[in-house]
């Protein structure tokens, strides 16, 4: 029970990473606030977990909102001791064939999502003391890739601002780190599969392209998001934790 009486809010809690971390999270003895733009999947989520969950429907990048969901934590249990800044998504495209509001649109939930959440959180992460942020970077906030100019220059964006807010608000008790994930399965990863001429194939050259030879899970990311929101992690701020099957290191 590592989480045993704290209360955190995950966004983009509907699926994938934000799913499974809610999931363990729950496991480990917290009350969790599911937060995502679709309140049916979360609903669902919440239903699984029981009393310990309350689902949400924000958009991450309006600011009144994400205000409004902090507040129905306080209502709701009391208090914030941990803050998992999940929702973000990626769109194709370099810098020439990007549109200019697809562009604004991304950084508005992936990167001004983190800011806005941080930002009314942290009022109430500091009355706790010994509470954590965790923001979701990704491998690609140190290697690139191409054709994701936007995303890319959005999670390079969020490991440079959890190293400004850790140094912030390291006074305050309030710890600030991120996790780099490296390619994970999901729903969006299973029709990309689907939708490819030779399904097989494309699931083959995914898994390769890691060291260790295969997409990662939910779950494992969860693991380590868990370890940076827990008091095991008390000597950790500012850096970046990358869970990738070694992907970074070839």
């Amino acid at each position: 029970m590592r989480l045993a009486n704290k209360i955190a809010i995950i966004t983009g809690a509907g699926a994938g990473i934000g799913e499974a971390t809610a999931e363990l999270f729950v496991k480990e003895g917290a009350r969790v606030v599911l937060a995502d733009l679709n309140f049916e999947k979360v609903q669902s989520v919440a239903k699984r977990l029981g009393d310990q969950a309350l689902p949400i429907a924000v958009d991450v990048s309006k600011s009144g909102q994400v205000k409004a969901m902090v507040d129905a934590t306080i209502e709701q249990f009391g208090a914030l001791d941990i803050l998992v800044n999940n929702a973000g998504y990626g769109i194709l495209g370099n810098v020439v064939t990007t549109d200019e509001k697809a562009w604004d649109d991304l950084m508005n939930v992936d990167l001004k999502g983190v800011f806005l959440c941080s930002k009314h959180a942290i009022p109430h992460l500091e009355k706790r003391g010994r509470s954590a942020i965790v923001n979701i970077a990704s491998t690609i906030s140190v290697v690139g890739i191409k054709d994701r100019a936007a995303y890319v220059a959005a999670k390079g964006g969020v490991a440079a601002l959890t190293r400004a807010m850790a140094l912030d608000h390291i006074e305050q008790g309030i710890r600030v780190n991120s996790v780099a994930p490296g390619i994970i399965a999901s729903s969006y990863f299973d029709k990309l599969i689907a939708e490819h001429p030779d399904p097989e194939a494309f699931k083959k050259w995914n898994d390769a392209r890691a060291p260790i030879g295969r997409m990662g899970q939910p779950v494992e990311i969860a693991q380590m998001i868990l370890f940076l929101a827990s008091d095991e992690s008390s000597l950790a701020t500012g850096a970046m934790f990358t869970v990738d099957g070694g992907y970074t290191a070839w």
